[in-house]
């Protein structure tokens, strides 16, 4: 298919190189035009503006920080004007569902369809083409999208416009709690003098596994936090879960919790890190020194 490829970062790169693997034709797009030059080199096409790598496409995938990004890109910069009646255009940002909902809307009004596609997984998982691919959208723009999104990783529509984006709210809630539950734990192996390593080895297997035990909890004990999702995108993603529970009247009392701790982190300068680096936070608040 002829893909076009926005927003070509962190994630947005191996993406596009997974799918210039499984053969589509891809012409690519970045802000900063140097991070998409590797693509280049893999058989891409660069194209000067957004427009550019939108023109022609039979599907476009958008990439990008945030919704006002998205909409920017979509409307002011004026992609969707080029987009051909029966393109789908997959944002596989993380915007709001109302977003979202709107952005589709207005895509229909051209003729034009939309999935909300945001993904789990990191920078691991867009290399290994195995992220978790959450959609939103018609069953039909969906299908005719399908073989982008299989060569990017394991994609599972969860209903219409703005549903995608819930569920990426829903893996956010559970992420985000699961990192910190993993870092109180690690904090207090260590004040009650046991060896971190040691217990996160010792409840592997048991009903604490997880992946965030396993690939979160290594990098606390490695104190490895370079980003791969940056601690300031995860409260975003927070604040934007408090938002929706009002607007839909439901309680989350664990989601308060760890957002106030992330809100703290992030206020404190450390938004660059990882979200793993959370432990940091605790560690501080505790005044514990790691070994």
């Amino acid at each position: 298919m002829n893909v076009g490829f926005v927003g070509t970062g962190i994630m947005g790169a191996p993406m596009a190189a997974n799918l210039l693997r499984a053969g589509h034709d891809v012409t690519v797009w970045n802000r900063t035009h140097e991070k998409a030059e590797p693509l280049v080199a893999l058989g891409a096409r660069a194209a000067p503006d957004a427009p550019g790598a939108a023109a022609g496409a039979d599907v476009v995938v958008t990439m990008l920080a945030n919704g006002p990004a998205v909409a920017e890109v979509l409307f002011e910069g004026r992609l969707a004007d080029v987009l051909a009646p029966g393109a789908v255009l997959v944002d596989m940002s993380s915007i709001p569902p109302a977003t979202a909902r709107e952005h589709a809307q207005r895509l229909a009004e051209r003729g034009v369809g939309a999935l909300d596609a945001p993904v789990s997984g990191g920078p691991a998982g867009a290399e290994a083409a195995t992220l978790a691919i959450m959609v939103g959208g018609e069953e039909e723009h969906f299908e005719r999208a399908l073989p982008v999104l299989e060569a990017m990783g394991r994609p599972t529509r969860v209903g219409p416009a703005g549903t995608g984006q819930l569920c990426k709210l829903v893996n956010q809630v559970i992420v985000a709690v699961t990192i910190g539950a993993v870092a109180e734990g690690l904090v207090l192996a260590e004040a009650g003098g046991a060896d971190r390593a040691a217990v996160r080895d010792a409840i592997r297997g048991g009903f604490a596994e997880s992946r965030v035990l396993d690939y979160h909890g290594r990098r606390m004990l490695e104190r490895d936090f370079v980003a791969g999702g940056q601690s300031w995108m995860q409260l975003k993603d927070l604040d934007t879960v408090h938002d929706v529970a009002a607007d839909v009247g439901v309680e989350l009392p664990l989601l308060e919790q760890i957002r106030a701790l992330f809100r703290a982190f992030v206020d404190d300068g450390n938004g660059s890190l990882d979200h793993s680096a959370i432990l940091l936070e605790l560690e501080r608040r505790n005044d514990q020194a790691s070994t």
